[in-house]
Parts: C-alpha cells; structure tokens; sequence
C-alpha cells in the first residue's frame, strides 16, 4: 500500500513540449483518485511518471515520503492497467494471471494458490483455460485487472480502461472496479475522458488542462464550486452553460449584470470589487433552467431558441441559443473557456419543445455562478469557494 506526493512535478520533452506544468497534489495511501482533462493535457504523462516509466524534469516524487524520482518501475512494485489489455494472446486465462508470478519465480503451490484466489474474486474460475481470444471485452479487462492484482502491488494505475466496452458493459465493469478497489483497499490513480467515470469513481477528482492542475477535490464540491470557467464547462455532461455578462452596478445588496437583454439581479453579491461595466461569465448548470409559461418573479429570465432536443426517455437535452446573441462578445469569451457554443437545459419528458421555437427561460438566482472574463471563479456568499489544488485527504 501505498500514498503519494507530488510536489512542483514538471516534464518537459525532447522537443520542447511541455506535457506536466508544476503539478503539485497528494494521494493518501487507500484512496481512489481520478485524473480527467481534454485529449493531450497530461494526465497520462502523469500516471507514467507515477510508475516511474517517463522520468521528471523537475519537482519531486514521494512514495509514503520516499523520494523516488530515480526508483525503477520493478522497485515501485506498481501495476498498471492499459486500455488495450495488454494480455498475452497465445497463453490461458491461468497463464496470464500467473506470469507476473512467474517473473517472479513463485514456487508452483504458491501459483496456483494466488490464482485461485484471484480468479474467485473476479469470477474468472470458468474462464482459466480460455485464451483472450475467446473472452469478451468485459472478461478481457477483468484478467487484465487479475493479472495488474495478482501481484500485490502498492498502488494500481489505470490508463483509460473502459474505453474500448460498449456502454451497457462499460457501467458493469465500472461498478466491479469501483467495489474491488473499496474491497481492496489499495491506493488507485485512474486516467479517463469520461465525464460520468471522473464523477462516479473518485474519492478525489484531478482536472488538468494543458499540463496544469486545475483542481483537485471531491466530485461533489468540484461540481458545485468549479475553480475556474474550464473546470466548470469541462466537468459534467452537459458541462456548465457560460454566458457574457457585464456589471451594471449596484441596487441595494443585489449585484446587477445584463446578459443579453436582459438584466439579472443577484441578491446579497454585491459589488464585491468589481466595477461598473465589467465583463463577466455567468455560469449556470443545464438542470438548473427551466421553461415558464408566465411571469415568474422569483426567476431570472432569458429567451431562448431551440436548436435541437434529444429525448432521452427519463428526461429531454434541449439545446438552445441565445435569442438576441451578442455574437462577437459570447464567441470571445466561450473561445476564452473552452465551452461550446449553445446552452443545455435539461427538462422533464413531458415538456413539449420543438426545434425552432422560442422559449423563455427561468433561472434561479442562487444558482448562477461567476467568473472573471479571464475565467477565474467569483466565489458567491453561502457557497464554499473552489479548494486550491493541493488539500487534505477526505477518506472514502
């Protein structure tokens, strides 16, 4: 078992890409942490450095306080499972859980107990004398975890594992690593795309972008106090919608802003520093619209057209446009986070739109958040602000 620190990690290749930015964070020994981000952000470079299979250009890496930036992969005693399996195609279910057995040059009784225990764990006891050829990809992945767990190792990596599963089988094998590693106990760094894998998985979530941290912290309070405009277009599916405001000053303790035509009022914002006429993000999460039908006076408001719906059965994603755009302003700050270019509302199926037509949307106030125009996150009375990347253990 193991736990980790990172302090101040920077990779920097040959040919001048700079894959890892001063990544500072810590792992506690037994947790369950995911790192998610956009194709290309490092989070794979950062799951090799781990392993001690890429080597760092700057910074230190700690295991359980040991400075192991020099330390072989063999010596971390750290296994790591790939997305493509990895399994020998030519050996048997046995012979694949037990080659690292092999390596290790296990006595015979000793094999074949470690094989049975593993192989009664994840239910690959019918299975053992099969090749990867005759499994499907969920029994596939599941000798690739026997194989990654048959060796005890201090801590498993996880590179992407589920991608290659069909989305049926993808939530299954989710589940099982989700309760093995929660049996196991075993410090566990695990590298996805997904959206739904970051949110349901981690104890703790790393998003990273560009090399950088961006925020490290337990999936609930990064969904409801996103560090920043990337963090909250990025995490969550649909992400944050992200909207151009401007300040228009001050009306009591409310902050007002106009976004679009229309001017929201804040209650209990305040100025807080800002200025009258400074461009903002308004961020507001797709469950939190709704369609009026009339006035609605605890509600901010803004119109909408429809451009397409997708019925989902227990719900509709409807994605609309701003009525009356401010295209040069939205597109500037959008590009400036990252976020796409129309809204998602999420509304009940029985609520009948069409693409199209025009819709009046309502928002409650308490429920939008605010960023600078450079994308940083304006933290809102009553709600935490975001955790800096580095930050004590929660535990499971």
């Amino acid at each position: 078992m193991a736990g980790f620190e990172l302090e101040a990690v920077d990779k920097i290749y040959g040919d001048g890409h700079h894959a890892l930015r001063g990544i500072s964070m810590s792992i506690a020994d037994g947790e369950f942490v995911v790192l998610v981000g956009p194709s290309g952000c490092g989070k794979s470079t950062l799951l090799r450095v781990l392993a001690g299979l890429e080597s760092v250009s700057g910074g230190e890496v700690r295991m359980d306080g040991q400075l192991i930036n020099d330390w072989s992969p063999q010596r971390r005693n750290i296994a790591m499972v790939f997305q493509n399996y990895a399994l020998y195609p030519h050996l048997s279910v046995r012979r694949n859980l037990e080659f690292p057995l092999r390596m290790r040059s296990t006595p015979r009784a000793e094999r074949a107990r470690q094989v049975a225990r593993v192989a009664g764990m994840l239910a690959l006891g019918p299975l053992l004398d099969k090749r990867p050829g005759q499994l499907s990809g969920g029994e596939r992945q599941r000798v690739a975890m026997g194989r990654a767990m048959i060796r005890e190792p201090t801590a498993f990596l996880m590179d992407e594992p589920l991608s290659n599963l069909d989305a049926k089988l993808r939530l299954q094998v989710r589940v099982e690593i989700s309760a093995l590693q929660r049996r196991l106990n075993t410090t566990t760094v695990y590298v996805t795309h997904d959206q739904v894998e970051a949110l349901t998985l981690g104890d703790r979530v790393g998003v990273l972008r560009d090399g950088a941290l961006q925020q490290f912290d337990t999936p609930m309070a990064i969904y409801e106090s996103p560090a920043n405009a990337f963090v909250a277009g990025f995490l969550g599916n649909p992400g944050m919608n992200l909207l151009p405001a401007r300040v228009r000053g001050r009306s009591g303790a409310e902050l007002v802003l106009r976004v679009g035509r229309q001017l929201w009022s804040l209650p209990g914002r305040g100025l807080a520093g800002l200025e009258a006429d400074a461009a903002l993000m308004a961020g507001v999460r797709p469950e939190a619209l709704s369609v009026r039908d009339g006035p609605a006076p605890q509600t901010l408001g803004l119109g909408l057209k429809v451009v397409a719906v997708e019925a989902l059965g227990h719900e509709r994603l409807v994605y609309a446009e701003l009525a009356d755009p401010e295209d040069e302003q939205r597109r500037r700050a959008l590009q400036a986070c990252g976020a796409g270019a129309q809204l998602a509302l999420r509304l009940p199926p029985g609520r009948p739109v069409a693409p199209g037509s025009l819709i009046d949307v309502g928002i409650p106030p308490a429920s939008v958040h605010l960023f600078t125009a450079t994308g940083e996150a304006i933290p809102a009375p009553g709600r935490a602000p975001a955790a800096p990347a580095r930050q004590a253990h929660a535990g499971h």
